[in-house]
C-alpha cells in the first residue's frame, strides 16, 4: 500500500527552456520552478544599468485588476520618476508583457506588482513563499538563488547554520522564473526554497516580482 501511495506522488523537479513556453511547465504537478532562460534586449538592459548607476531610491507596488482576457494591464505611474531615462518605454512594455503572460497562464484577475532597486538582500535567508506562485526577474544585477529538492532540510529553514554552502543554483539576470509557493494546491510542502543573493557594498539589483492575488 505504501509503495502505491508513493507512486502517486509527483517527483519534485525544476524545468527550464529558451522560449516563453518554458513558463507553462509551472502548471505541471511536481514542478516548483519553471525558468525561461532569456537574455534581455539591449535597450532594456541599458535602461536597467542606467537606473542602477543613478542609485536613486525605487520601491514601488501596485495591484492590477484585469476584468477581461483582452484587457491591457495598466502600469500608469510605475517608475514614473524614471520616465525621462532612455529605454523607459521599452522597459514598461516588457513589464506589461510579463504581466499579461502571467495573467493568461494562470487565469489571474488580480496581480500584485513590485519593483525594487536593492542595495542589500531583501530576503537573505533560504525560505519558501506563502503564495500560490510568484514571478521573479532581475533587470540589473545578480539574480535570486534557489535549491533543488533535498539539498536543505525544510524543517531547518529558519536556521542560518543549516543553510548549505554548496549546490546553490543561480538565476541569471534577465531570466524569468515562476516559483510555486506553499499555497499552490498540492504543493503545500514543496514550495521552492530560495533567497535573495548577498550584495557587495557597491552592488545594486533591479528586481520585479508578480504575485497571483486572485
Amino acid at each position: 500500500m505504501l509503495a502505491s501511495v508513493n507512486a502517486l506522488r509527483p517527483v519534485i523537479r525544476q524545468t527550464r527552456g529558451e522560449t516563453p513556453l518554458a513558463l507553462s511547465d509551472i502548471l505541471e504537478d511536481g514542478v516548483n520552478l519553471a525558468l525561461w532562460q532569456r537574455q534581455l534586449p539591449l535597450h532594456i538592459a541599458e535602461f536597467g544599468a542606467l537606473l542602477v548607476a543613478l542609485n536613486e531610491p525605487l520601491a514601488e507596488s501596485l495591484v492590477i485588476e484585469l476584468n477581461s482576457e483582452d484587457a491591457e494591464p495598466s502600469l500608469r505611474g510605475l517608475a514614473s520618476s524614471c520616465r525621462d531615462l532612455e529605454g523607459y518605454e521599452g522597459f514598461i512594455a516588457d513589464v506589461s508583457w510579463l504581466v499579461s503572460a502571467f495573467a493568461c497562464l494562470l487565469g489571474a484577475k488580480r496581480i500584485g506588482v513590485r519593483l525594487r532597486l536593492l542595495d542589500k538582500a531583501m530576503c537573505p535567508r533560504f525560505h519558501v513563499d506563502h503564495v500560490p506562485v510568484r514571478l521573479i526577474t532581475t533587470y540589473a544585477g545578480i539574480g535570486s538563488q534557489w535549491l533543488r529538492e533535498g539539498v536543505m532540510d525544510r524543517r531547518k529553514l529558519s536556521q542560518p547554520d543549516a543553510e548549505p554552502r554548496e549546490r546553490i543554483e543561480q538565476i541569471r539576470c534577465g531570466e524569468v522564473a515562476l516559483l510555486k509557493g506553499s499555497k499552490w494546491h498540492g504543493n503545500e510542502d514543496h514550495g521552492l526554497i530560495h533567497r535573495s543573493p548577498a550584495l557587495k557594498a557597491d552592488e545594486r539589483r533591479l528586481i520585479l516580482t508578480l504575485d497571483w492575488l486572485a
